[in-house]
């Protein structure tokens, strides 16, 4: 089995990018990154320091509901190229480990699939849920603020 890592639509990004309300309905923040820490969801690459970037409530599901999670993510203040969809862990997974866990057809958690799971096993993981016929596809999130990293489709 394959999988695709997925980054956010570049039509979302532009519109934040272009100053657009956040999922709180919100403007992004500003900041300026010191290199360490800030993975763009578009590119899926770290801010160089120096770089600007955005601060913003992101929520990944197409619709408010119970399960879904909305939370602080970080862009590239100025338009990145979105990171193609590949099988290759993305470069701004950097720590240790992450939380991985599948989601239904319905947008909801599917009990039991979360885990925090070593980065280098990210990829297993993921396939060993895709083997299952109640998950739609996965999220990578932090393991310490569960912050959403992104997206993974089967391939």
């Amino acid at each position: 089995m394959t999988i695709q890592f997925k980054a956010l639509p570049t039509e979302d990004v532009r519109a934040l990018q272009r100053g657009g309300p956040d999922a709180y309905g919100h403007t992004p923040e500003r900041g300026i990154s010191d290199g360490d820490g800030v993975p763009c969801r578009h590119c899926l690459k770290n801010v160089a320091a120096g770089d600007a970037y955005l601060i913003l409530a992101y929520r990944p599901f197409p619709e408010p509901q119970p399960y879904a999670e909305t939370g602080p993510i970080f862009l590239h203040a100025q338009e990145c190229e979105r990171a193609d969809e590949a099988e290759a862990l993305p470069d701004m997974l950097e720590s240790s480990d992450y939380i991985v866990r599948g989601y239904g057809s319905d947008d909801r958690i599917v009990y039991g699939s979360g885990g925090v799971i070593p980065t280098t096993a990210i990829a297993a993981r993921a396939e060993a849920l895709f083997e299952r016929d109640d998950i739609a596809y996965v999220h990578v999130r932090s393991a310490r603020n569960n912050c959403y990293q992104c997206r993974i489709d089967r391939g």
